[in-house]
């Protein structure tokens, strides 16, 4: 008879292979189910993650709104896909760890600010900074109290004092004509995260520093700075070099240069152990306009520089000279400056040398503020570095 309580039990006996194989089917069961678990936790771990990193970056709404409301009277996008990113240094003193570089007065500057552009065909990245004590026209701006100030012409940095990115976004894009996509403000401690996320900068010193203003005391000769000594160096200048805020531009591009090859060359953005460290300090750090306050964003933005030859990562400094009624301040150098921008705007090529060296194709001798080449159908060519010479030799 059957047994109607079921099937009948398999035999236990070793030989037949049957209770072999139903341990292995309950085995395999057990596998499968823990396998799945653990998908599920990384996925969760994962999304965690990637929520953490997003929650945060802050996001500038008052400077989109801002804009919006000017957006008429705004340079036409660059041709060809290129793209414009607006980097603002903020000297604030507000926040843990930026006390130690002066008292903080409630408002901030902009200490740095440099004008990424991104080429179109993602082959050739040109950073131009624009000196803190340019004199410009900077426009009527919205303050954080809600007043409107007057338009004045007065030195570049007063622009994010008084107005924020959005002012100094308009500041730019009146003094260049270019178009600015996006923008990043990053503090002290954000660029201390950052450069200590990456395991520090190599740099090369042929004199040593002592320079009390800056908490800085390094010796001569190759030399990997942390967060903290990174900012005395890029920050100090009364004592280095001539003590202008022109050799600090020139230190800071040449940083900037061995930070891009850092990245690139120890593989972190390949390696998710060192990628995420270097995500943190960055999101944490950072205060972008809504179209890159996302991952995937700044991301793709990455991404794009991943490709970029060392030698065709540029840096400049918009052509200036001295202001004939006050030394310590600087106006636009013509025609260098305007063709300068007119590259830009119309995404086409940038070509730099360094001080002192004159190009092949130019014509005459290139001076320090300007263009050497006034052949019109060669590329005007600027004074300048690339990212290469960021590195130790």
């Amino acid at each position: 008879m059957t047994d109607s309580a079921g099937p009948p039990a398999e035999p236990d006996d070793p030989a037949t292979g049957h209770v072999t194989a139903g341990r292995s089917r309950r085995r395999l069961r057990w596998i499968a189910l823990c396998v799945s678990f653990l998908v599920l936790a990384l996925s969760g771990v994962g999304w965690w993650l990637y929520r953490k990193l997003e929650g945060n970056i802050g996001t500038d709404l008052t400077a989109a709104e801002e804009l919006e409301r000017y957006d008429k009277e705004r340079p036409l996008p660059s041709p060809n896909g290129a793209e414009n990113i607006l980097l603002i240094g903020s000297d604030s003193r507000a926040g843990a760890g930026n006390d130690a570089y002066g008292r903080d007065k409630g408002i901030q500057r902009s200490d740095t600010t440099i004008l990424l552009h991104l080429a179109g065909d993602r082959r050739s990245v040109t950073a131009v900074s624009v000196p803190r004590d340019l004199l410009v026209g900077i426009p009527s701006c919205r303050t954080a109290k809600g007043t409107r100030t007057r338009t004045q012409y007065t030195q570049f940095n007063s622009a994010f004092a008084v107005g924020g990115a959005a002012c100094t976004i308009r500041t730019v894009e009146r003094l260049t004509g270019v178009r600015i996509d996006h923008h990043m403000v990053v503090d002290f401690r954000g660029f201390k995260s950052m450069v200590d996320a990456v395991g520090g900068v190599t740099v090369c010193l042929a004199h040593p520093i002592d320079d009390p203003e800056a908490h800085l005391r390094l010796k001569a000769g190759k030399q990997n700075l942390n967060g903290e000594k990174a900012l005395g160096y890029v920050r100090a200048r009364k004592t280095l070099g001539n003590g202008s805020d022109t050799d600090r531009m020139d230190r800071q591009q040449q940083f900037l240069g061995a930070l891009f090859n850092k990245v690139q060359s120890n593989g972190v953005l390949l390696n998710p152990t060192r990628l995420y460290p270097v995500l943190d300090a960055a999101t944490k750090s950072l205060t972008t306009d809504p179209g890159l306050d996302s991952l995937k964003a700044l991301f793709d933005v990455a991404r794009s520089l991943r490709g970029v030859p060392t030698n065709r990562v540029q840096f400049l400094t918009v052509p200036r000279r001295s202001y004939p009624y006050d030394p310590n301040r600087d106006v636009l150098a013509q025609p260098a400056a305007s063709k300068l921008f007119e590259r830009l705007r119309k995404d086409e090529p940038v070509k730099v040398v360094p001080k002192g060296k004159t190009p092949s194709n130019s014509t005459d001798t290139e001076s320090d503020s300007g263009t050497g080449s006034e052949n019109p159908s060669a590329t005007p060519t600027f004074s300048g570095t690339n990212a290469t010479s960021g590195m130790c030799k």
